[in-house]
């Protein structure tokens, strides 16, 4: 049987350069989403598209994909945000009867998404973090809030992008931020504030059962919202220490499959600090791909159990921009937009995350699904907000 290799979350802007990179090496990708308007469906790579239930709805989701491998409609799943790695990983042993799935179970899944089981680890291992507390009562957090140190930030413990964050200045405002984010986000982490001026950096990794064999790193250079959200504009670098860090927590956890770990520079010490794991595809892994590193590619050849180049090298100064809408919002928000280096309207040599020259589908079919639900909140909070 020929390989066909179900990409799922079609919805999300990360899914294109996933679905070409598979698509450009020859292999059949098969698109699956619950929305009909996605823009992965729309590239000229997706050979397939597929309406599946909700996610959310997890053993329907499951009988389904179950059901479609069974009838040979693909027999490899990239699960490639939290919709959907969430039952995939905690129905990981009945799929894998059926699917090449190369993701970890539900358990070590949860330690790298769960922010505060990540701190956890990183004390453990020996990485340096910003000071956390975690209330597990509302009388635990009143009893011991005059722990928390100020400025801090309150957030999800299992969220990405910038959802459900509250920046909080002074503890006259603590218990009304956290009463907010605890409504939508139960027992949110606090967090101590890290000032600006420190650059953030991702790692990303491919991990074959805590062995790292493919490792990229970025530096972001602007995101929307200003003041932290998902990047709009990256570009290639390389920190051995900083490789290592990442590489440590990973392999102390047993990963497989691709990750990215997050950290920021504290300006007061200039120390590299844990932010956390996205333990999926990540949201720039377009640059990853534009400057040598086929994380989807090399992610299918694991699962053909092909021998893998050590460390494959990649391009330093590669930059990557996502336009459409990220960057351009980044530029109508930010006070400072005339001062921007490099400037918004310096283009050269620079890739995009959705505009490819020949592989234009995906921009009408993200304007088909901004169209289509324009007056819906959840628009903006889940895909433009989103890693």
């Amino acid at each position: 049987m020929e390989d066909r290799i179900l990409v799922t979350d079609a919805e999300q802007r990360k899914s294109v350069p996933i679905v070409r990179a598979l698509g450009r090496h020859g292999l059949r990708v098969v698109c699956g989403e619950s929305s009909r308007w996605s823009m992965g469906f729309y590239s000229r790579y997706c050979a397939e598209r597929y309406v599946y239930p909700k996610p959310e709805d997890e053993e329907q989701f499951v009988e389904w994909l179950i059901q479609k491998a069974k009838e040979r409609a693909f027999n490899i799943l990239f699960p490639i945000d939290e919709r959907t790695m969430n039952p995939v990983t905690k129905h990981l042993t009945e799929l894998k009867k059926y699917l090449h799935v190369p993701v970890v179970e539900y358990p070590t899944y949860m330690i790298a998404r769960d922010k505060w089981q990540t701190a956890g680890v990183a004390q453990k291992v020996g990485i340096p973090a910003p000071k956390t507390w975690c209330f597990f009562s509302i009388d635990e957090m009143h009893d011991k809030k005059n722990e928390v140190e100020f400025p801090c930030v309150i957030k999800p413990r299992s969220s990405t992008g910038s959802r459900g964050i509250r920046y909080v200045s002074t503890p006259k405002d603590f218990d009304r931020c956290y009463h907010e984010v605890h409504r939508a986000y139960p027992f949110p982490l606090v967090q101590e504030f890290l000032p600006p001026g420190g650059d953030t950096f991702g790692v990303e990794m491919l991990v074959d059962h805590g062995n790292v064999v493919a490792h990229f790193m970025h530096r972001r250079l602007r995101e929307f919202p200003v003041q932290g959200g998902p990047s709009t504009l990256r570009e290639s670098v390389y920190d051995k220490e900083l490789v290592q860090k990442a590489e440590r927590l990973l392999t102390s956890i047993g990963w497989h499959g691709v990750a990215m770990v997050e950290f920021k520079v504290d300006p007061r010490d200039g120390i590299f600090k844990l932010m956390e794991i996205n333990p999926k595809f990540w949201g720039s892994i377009a640059l990853a791909i534009a400057a040598g590193v086929d994380f989807p590619v090399l992610l299918y050849r694991l699962v053909k159990g092909e021998k893998i180049e050590a460390r494959p090298p990649y391009r330093l100064n590669v930059r990557c921009r996502w336009l459409l809408p990220g960057d351009i919002l980044h530029f109508m928000t930010n006070p400072d937009r005339w001062k921007l280096k490099p400037s918004f309207f310096d283009f050269h040599g620079e890739f995009d995350d959705l505009l490819e020259k020949g592989d234009l589908g995906p921009v009408y079919g993200m304007l088909l699904g901004f169209g289509s639900r324009f007056f819906n909140k959840q628009l903006w909070t889940e895909r433009i907000f989103r890693a």
